[in-house]
């Protein structure tokens, strides 16, 4: 094996510049000796360095050499957020294949339907229960030849280690260098399948060029660098997560993985510092509801003051800008009673959290930043590689999803629909000329669906989306995210689902956070079971009070008149949620027009 530490690289492009196949050597090259990954084994986080990855993403790439994985062939993953995923990315990459991350929550059907539509040769899976999806299928997906698996074992699975072996003990380093220069910027390198809130999944053709650009970006925008470490929970399914290790890489940052556990990030958190996390929205809904949860209802006004001012000291220590000795003294009160506690959820040192793939109320960013905890909303799609907009440090609005990145240029359809254009976009959809040619404009931009508008200084703000407006049977276009989205800010609210298209007035269906509630009910001498609180008369009441609360921010006509409480919530599993938590709106409206209707009873 090549020993990065000593090479020149002299004569290579920089990692900006390179393509996902040289990517991982480069990086090597320019941080050997910094720690690339975490990951828990055992029980322990263990460190690899960026020399040490390479190594490793060496040896299996020129196993898959050994399959006769080509240049522009297809290698499916279906492996959790973790190391390994990295080690598997990084290999097909530096071979010259096209990655295909799958979900590891998809069933069977749908694992056939990612691996036979991108025509995959290999599949890396996880475990023998991934492995099993894939037998389930197998017959529906002829240009498979290999499937691989990372732990444990399967019949007909051939071990991740015993392929990496392989490539230590005979491959040929030179045809990786001949691999990386046949790749060039315009060629793809990953075809990501969107969750999708509406048929089947769409494969985004992802290219080198649109990849670059978004490191480039990152790199302009000094988002984070060397000494850093990210926090990875999401799904390297999904586009965000993606760009988020690409960008890791390209600067020389830790990533630390999680250790697969939801109920175990915040003891994660705090074992790791990470000074950068990338999230959903989700997250910081219900660390605000908790924190807001334990506030008694008539201190709520002082806490909202106590957050105003901690806006205006953390803005003003920014810029070097004095403050009264007063409000001071009164910042480091509330930092004392509640900002600290705060930020010792997220592990205290948390300098940036990038919040998206959905909206997120302006109250809870203004929270965070006084907290000294700053969620920077961005936006984007899997067809803009990830980000397209995004708030930074020295430039953020809070209310909106930020400025445009290097490499995209945002404008507003004369519908009020947002349009992106630049080397970020997608190439095409895989095996879909008809949809590719249908979201795109002449000129060449992405029709995003989002409505909205771009200020004075450009800033971008999204207002709804085309296909989700509701229009009421007196003719009123109602846009859904922001009653829901202030309704998820009640710590007792988990979900909530407006609907009235064609109707005389807005209902929801509103599910219980499960976490706040039970114990709530306990201290309250109610039941603690779900489907008997969702009946309770207190429970309703509760919620009513809550719904009262964000109706009273919108016109009558937009208000919501009656609701439901389910017995249970939306999932991943049930088809309810994508794999980043964004409702399906549609799946929901199908699965409970009963519940919808009798409301209107």
């Amino acid at each position: 094996m090549d020993d990065v530490s000593t090479q020149a690289a002299t004569d290579q492009p920089t990692i900006e510049q390179a393509t996902m196949a040289g990517l991982a050597r480069l990086a090597a090259e320019r941080y050997p000796t910094e720690v690339a990954a975490k990951h828990l084994a055992d029980g322990e986080w263990l460190d690899i360095t960026y020399a040490e990855l390479w190594d490793v993403v060496q040896a299996l790439a020129l196993g898959l050499v050994t399959l006769d994985v080509q240049v522009g062939d297809r290698v499916a993953i279906l492996v959790n957020t973790r190391v390994e995923f990295m080690v598997a990315d990084l290999a097909a990459s530096t071979v010259g294949a096209i990655v295909v991350p799958v979900y590891p929550t998809n069933s069977s059907d749908e694992c056939e339907w990612v691996v036979g539509d991108s025509g995959a040769k290999v599949i890396i899976c996880e475990d023998a229960a991934q492995v099993a999806k894939i037998d389930e299928v197998r017959s529906g997906l002829p240009a498979l030849e290999h499937v691989l698996i990372i732990e444990g074992e399967a019949d007909g699975a051939v071990p991740v280690a015993d392929i990496a072996e392989r490539g230590r003990s005979g491959g040929d380093a030179s045809e990786l260098d001949r691999r990386t220069a046949q790749v060039s910027g315009d060629d793809a390198c990953l075809i990501i399948y969107t969750s999708g809130t509406t048929g089947r999944p769409k494969g985004v053709v992802l290219t080198n060029k649109g990849f670059a650009a978004g490191r480039r970006s990152a790199a302009e925008m000094g988002l984070f660098g060397s000494g850093d470490v990210i926090y990875l929970f999401l799904p390297l399914a999904h586009v965000f997560a993606q760009i988020i290790m690409t960008d890791g890489l390209e600067m020389g940052a830790t990533i630390a993985f999680w250790g697969g556990d939801a109920a175990k990030i915040v003891p994660e958190l705090g074992q790791v510092s990470p000074t950068v996390l990338p999230s959903v929205p989700r997250i910081f809904e219900k660390v605000y509801a908790m924190a807001m949860g334990l506030v008694p209802d008539g201190e709520r006004e002082r806490v909202e003051q106590a957050v105003q001012l901690g806006i205006k000291v953390r803005r003003a220590d920014r810029v070097g800008e004095a403050v009264s000795d007063d409000e001071r003294a009164a910042f480091e009160a509330a930092d004392t009673a509640m900002f600290s506690l705060v930020r010792g959820i997220f592990g205290g040192r948390v300098k940036m959290a990038i919040s998206g793939a959905a909206p997120i109320a302006p109250e809870i960013l203004e929270f965070f930043y006084a907290a000294g905890v700053p969620v920077f909303e961005g936006w984007g799609m899997t067809e803009t590689t990830a980000i397209g907009t995004l708030n930074l440090p020295d430039e953020f609005r809070f209310g909106t999803i930020g400025q445009p990145v290097a490499g995209a240029d945002v404008r507003i359809a004369q519908d009020g629909e947002i349009e992106i254009g630049g080397e970020i976009l997608m190439r095409e959809y895989w095996n879909n000329p008809d949809a590719t040619a249908s979201t795109m404009t002449d000129d060449g931009y992405l029709r995003t669906g989002d409505l909205g508008s771009i200020d004075e200084d450009g800033y971008v703000s999204i207002t709804g989306r085309k296909k989700d407006i509701i229009i009421t049977a007196g003719g009123k276009n109602l846009t859904p995210a922001n009653l829901e989205g202030d309704l998820r800010r009640s710590r007792f609210v988990s979900q909530a689902v407006m609907y009235g298209d064609r109707k005389p007035y807005p209902v929801a269906l509103i599910t219980l956070d499960a976490e706040t509630v039970v114990p709530w009910a306990d201290s309250n001498g109610l039941p603690t079971e779900i489907a008997e609180l969702a009946e309770h008369e207190e429970m309703k009441s509760v919620i009513q009070a809550e719904l009262d609360d964000a109706n009273s921010r919108y016109a009558k006509v937009e208000q919501i008149k009656r609701f439901k409480i389910l017995d249970h919530d939306f999932t991943v599993e049930s088809g309810e949620l994508t794999p980043s938590l964004k409702l399906k709106r549609n799946v929901v409206y199908d699965n409970y027009s009963d519940a919808f209707d009798d409301l209107y009873s």
